[in-house]
């Protein structure tokens, strides 16, 4: 299951990146040499190895956006989620776990296509600030839609490495403004 989520998610993201290099005649969200900043916020339901754990995972980020081409914008992401723990009882003792944190650090694509409509894929590294403090490999295909200085998007984003792999699917609300 685990190879699988991968492999689903590796070729999420190269049909992302065909996908930005053959879209010519897109509407755009984005213009050529364009600089964007956006502030999000985040929330998410984890998947896989941390979803008997958690239940809800919220954080925020911020996103740098250059626009390499009229409709491909290339990305830059960082910020931090807080993965909510779900507490147990071990006999009639009540075990409430710290909660999981991630720091994403993502480069990423942005291809537009018409109306506002998008396809992205990120790459990146997250790092845990609990428990074993590991460094995971990130890969995040999505979809999303911009209008005026909003972004509304959803991903899958998968964390793997040290034999501990989990994810989430995750919602994003943006609001960004020209640099």
């Amino acid at each position: 299951m685990k190879k699988l989520t991968k492999i689903v998610a590796a070729a999420s993201f190269a049909v992302a990146t065909l996908f930005a290099s053959n879209v010519v005649k897109a509407q755009s969200r984005t213009g050529a040499n364009d600089w964007r900043f956006g502030i999000g916020v985040e929330a998410g339901i984890p998947t896989g190895d941390y979803n008997d754990a958690s239940n809800f995972a919220l954080g925020g980020t911020a996103r740098l956006q250059y626009g390499a081409a009229q409709n491909v914008a290339l990305t830059l992401t960082s910020g931090y989620y807080n993965f909510f723990t779900k507490s147990y009882n071990v006999g009639n003792v009540e075990v409430n776990p710290k909660d999981q944190g991630m720091i994403p650090v993502k480069a990423g694509i942005k291809a537009y296509t018409n109306g506002g409509f998008y396809v992205s894929g990120e790459v990146g590294a997250g790092f845990e600030t609990a428990y074993g403090k590991n460094t995971k490999l990130i890969l995040s295909p999505g979809l999303g839609y911009s209008w005026s200085n909003v972004d509304l998007g959803v991903r899958y984003e998968n964390y793997s490495g040290q034999s501990n792999n989990y994810g989430m699917v995750a919602a994003r609300l943006a609001y960004g403004f020209k640099l």
